[in-house]
């Protein structure tokens, strides 16, 4: 996995210390975790958001969309999923389909990294909880926060390609193909770059 440097937990390494901070210093190697895919397309480190940068793009999205189309949806719940959402990467990393890990084995990555970041946290088991109701889209706020994540990827590959010269339909088409939210649907037709009829 490429990042902007090492993994901030491994300078904790043996220390006893704070679950929280231990935590935190494992939350940053979100905020040094470039995302693959973008890396992958052509997009240059100098201007590849990371993980945690999308994270922040989603929680933003759920707000907004909540707020103006789902009233309904316990907000607060969808806010802390959409924040949680990527843990899984801190130590599995940012998994893309090209890497040939079968989707199984992802998510046993993926849990056992939730695991270690939050097994020793004051509640951790909530956010445990969180990440696997997000992962099984068990509720209707979980079902929300995975179409928001596909959005607010399309709307970073749109905004990449308004940039520069990059092909990136491909995240706009796959976004729509994999969103049922009709309000959520609209907004990835009118992505000015999509090409999405």
């Amino acid at each position: 996995m490429e990042t902007k440097s090492e993994n901030p937990a491994n300078y904790l390494t043996d220390q006893d210390i704070n679950p929280i901070i231990r935590a935190y210093y494992e939350f940053n190697q979100l905020k040094v975790l470039y995302r693959q895919g973008w890396l992958k397309r052509g997009i240059p480190r100098e201007r590849c958001e990371s993980v945690a940068e999308h994270s922040l793009g989603v929680a933003v999205l759920v707000c907004w969309l909540a707020e103006a189309y789902h009233p309904d949806l316990d907000l607060c719940r969808a806010l802390r999923m959409a924040l949680v959402h990527d843990f899984g990467e801190v130590y599995a990393g940012d998994i893309t389909p090209e890497d040939g890990i079968p989707r199984a084995e992802k998510r046993i990555l993926e849990r056992q990294s939730v695991g270690r970041v939050f097994g020793d946290l004051p509640g951790g088991d909530r956010y445990i909880e969180l990440w696997e109701e997000y992962e099984g889209g068990t509720s209707a706020e979980a079902r929300f926060v995975r179409q928001v994540d596909r959005l607010e990827m399309a709307m970073q590959a749109s905004v990449y390609g308004q940039q520069g010269s990059y092909d990136l339909e491909e995240f706009c088409r796959t976004a729509l193909g994999s969103v049922s939210d009709p309000p959520i649907q609209n907004l990835l037709r009118e992505l000015a770059d999509c090409g999405v009829e």
